[in-house]
Order: structure tokens, then sequence, then C-alpha cells
């Protein structure tokens, strides 16, 4: 039973690291099988040797979030070695990818024309330099891009008193190795720019029990919205023990995280129910005793995590869910007009607005990353929501 456990709590790790490792298998013996008998011998050691090297740095990235090991490495070389090490597992699957393009190019030939031949040589290194380019623009400008998203929520028969309401939403901020103090101040600084009636935090203020919890609560007070600041807990908290230390210490700082409990939101002469949940696991029992913090003739909105519970909440009659948890994919990638990325696996809700039986969720892409410091075909955001009629 406890490996059954451990297996299920780390599956989606277990997942990861078996498809790249085959991604990587296939690729070397792809490039030892096809044009190998035209390389030398010393070369195709070579390819053998990095193959086993990156296979053992894979593993090893890996093996990092295990506990045992994470209690000896301090939080900075646990973060970024990881990081890196998850980021070069990127790049060889993105170098893989671009050399069994280049294998569908034709090769310059003596009887093309020069123009031609230049093409095709330029072409075949841009195939081979874009890997390196990607994952270079996805660590060092993409994943530090902050950006500010506006969305209209429609919501059928809303109240004229709540039409226009802004609502900002700061989720996954993972204040880490990744992002640093002055990363999580730009955050707070621009979602203060919206002068947003309600602030929300919806989850994943860290990444591990040793990151500097106390410094992204003492930040997040300054938050201003006129009608408070209010969140809800991710699987973060949950896995650095401190779902309880949130909640109190958030509520001596101003903030309050609700935590299966709702609060009644005047404005005007309506009323906004604003509930929250803790992380709820995947494929449990979502909202498990949550409809009963329905207030009939109010705007029904909750706070949870994990987007998942969408089809629960919309049976309960949640009018509106918020969420993070996904970061939006993180790592993006465009096949035939199809948005791929690891949450795919995992989740249909991933990016933006969901509709279901005149019920909205909006995720969020949040605002830190996991893993791997990078970010591409996802920029971090701050969410201003503004409250429409349908």
């Amino acid at each position: 039973m406890v490996l059954l456990r451990y297996i299920l709590s780390n599956l989606a790790d277990m997942i990861g690291l078996t498809i790249i490792l085959l991604v990587q298998a296939a690729g070397a013996f792809w490039i030892l099988r096809v044009p190998g008998t035209r390389w030398p011998a010393w070369a195709r050691r070579s390819i053998v040797a990095l193959a086993a090297i990156s296979a053992v740095t894979t593993v090893l990235a890996f093996a990092l979030r295990a506990h045992r090991v994470m209690q000896h490495v301090s939080p900075w070389w646990y973060g970024w070695g990881r990081g890196l090490m998850l980021a070069w597992a990127l790049f060889t699957i993105l170098f893989i990818a671009a050399y069994l393009a280049s294998q569908l190019l034709p090769r310059a030939r003596p009887e093309f024309s020069a123009a031609r031949r230049n093409f095709l040589r330029a072409a075949h290194a841009a195939l081979f330099t874009a890997p390196a380019a990607a994952i270079g623009y996805g660590v060092f400008i993409e994943r530090l891009d902050l950006r500010l998203r506006e969305e209209n929520i429609a919501i059928p028969n809303l109240h004229p008193d709540l039409n226009g309401l802004r609502i900002v939403q700061l989720t996954d901020i993972h204040l880490s190795p990744f992002l640093s103090v002055r990363d999580l101040d730009r955050a707070v600084a621009m979602a203060n720019e919206t002068r947003a009636h309600l602030a929300l935090v919806t989850g994943d203020l860290i990444s591990t029990a040793a990151d500097p919890l106390d410094k992204c609560l003492d930040r997040l007070r300054y938050l201003r919205a006129g009608a408070g600041i209010y969140g809800c807990l991710g699987n973060h908290e949950r896995y650095a023990g401190v779902e309880d230390y949130v909640e109190q210490q958030g509520a001596a700082l101003g903030m309050r995280f609700l935590r299966k409990k709702s609060e009644a939101l005047r404005f005007g002469d309506a009323v906004i129910n604003l509930a929250g949940v803790d992380y709820q696991r995947m494929h449990s029992h979502y909202l498990s005793g949550v409809g009963q913090l329905i207030a009939p003739g109010a705007l029904n909105v909750l706070m949870s995590h994990n987007p998942d519970v969408f089809p629960a909440a919309v049976k309960q009659g949640w009018d509106f869910t918020i969420s993070g948890h996904t970061h939006g994919g993180q790592v993006r990638v465009e096949i035939l007009h199809e948005s791929l990325s690891i949450a795919t696996f995992f989740t249909r809700y991933i990016d933006g607005i969901y509709r279901k039986d005149g019920k909205t969720i909006f995720v969020s892409r949040g605002i830190g990353t996991i893993g791997a410091p990078i970010r591409l075909a996802c920029a971090p955001e701050v969410a201003l929501l503004k409250l429409c009629r349908a």
C-alpha cells in the first residue's frame, strides 16, 4: 500500500520522466541507425555517451524532487539545479524534433544553384539553432514578461450594481529561486494599478517548504481593493504542510483565505457570495459538501485552485469559478491549430474562459513557474476580470 500511494502521488512525474527518456532513447537510436554508417566510430561513441549523460541528468532532475534528496540540498541549488536539468531535457526533445525535421529537407547538392544551396544550408542551420533559441527565450525573456490580462466575464441576469465590477487575480506565484521578491512586487503594483473592487489570490504562493512563505505573505498584504483581499489554497501549500499557517498569518495581515467557507460581499443592492476551497486532489470527489455554501439570490463565486472542479461547480450552481494551477501549460506548442502542453494530458481547463450551462470558469496562467524556469507561448499574467451582463 505504501508503494502504491507513492506511485499515485508521483504519477505525473513518473509519466513525464518515462516520456522524456523514451523520446531521448528513440532519438539517439534514430540518429545512429539512419545516418550512422556515414559517421566514424568516435562520433557514434560520442552520441551514445551524450545520450547516457542526458538520461542520467533527466533522472537526477526528477530525483531532486524527492524529500529525502531535497533536505540535503539548499533551496537555490535544488531549484535551479533541477530546473536547468529539466530545461536540458526539453532541449534534447526539441533538438531531436529538429533533427527529424532536417531529414525531410533536401541536402544541398552540387547541381543545385548557388542560391538554392545557400537557402538549404540556412534552413538546416536554423532548424538546429531553433531549440537553443527557444529555450533561451523561454528562460530569460518570456518567463519574466509579466502582463496584465483583461477579460470580460459575461454573467446571465447579472445585477446592475455588479455590472463593471473589477476582480483582480494573482495565482501560482511560486515565490522561489525562479521568482524573486522584486518580481512579486511588480505583480502587486500591476494589480493595484487596476483599482479593482476585489483582489483574489488563488493558491500556490510557494513551491516547497523551503521557500520564503512569510516574504510572500508580507508582499501580498500590499494589494489594494475596496472589498478586501481574499484567497484559497493550492496543492503546494498542502505539499509544504502550511495550509493552517497561511490561513492564520494571512488573517493577521488582513487577507482572508477561505477554506470551505463563504463570505457575503455587498456592492450597492447586490451581493457576491464568495467561497473558497482547499486544493481538490485530481480525480477525487470534487467539492464534497461545498454546495451548502450556495446563497440564493446572490452571485455565487467560487475560488478553487484546481479548475477540474468546474463540472461539479456547475452542478452545484456556482455562477463563476476562478482557478489557476495549470500555468496555462507553461510550455505550449501549436500543432495544426491545436495548442499542446503537458497540461493537455491532465485537464481540459488549461487557460482562459470556459462555459457550461450558463456558468463560467476562468483559468489564469499565473505568475511563477514550477519544474523548469521557463515559459513558452504562455507569458505570466495578472488577470483583471470585469463582470458584465450576458
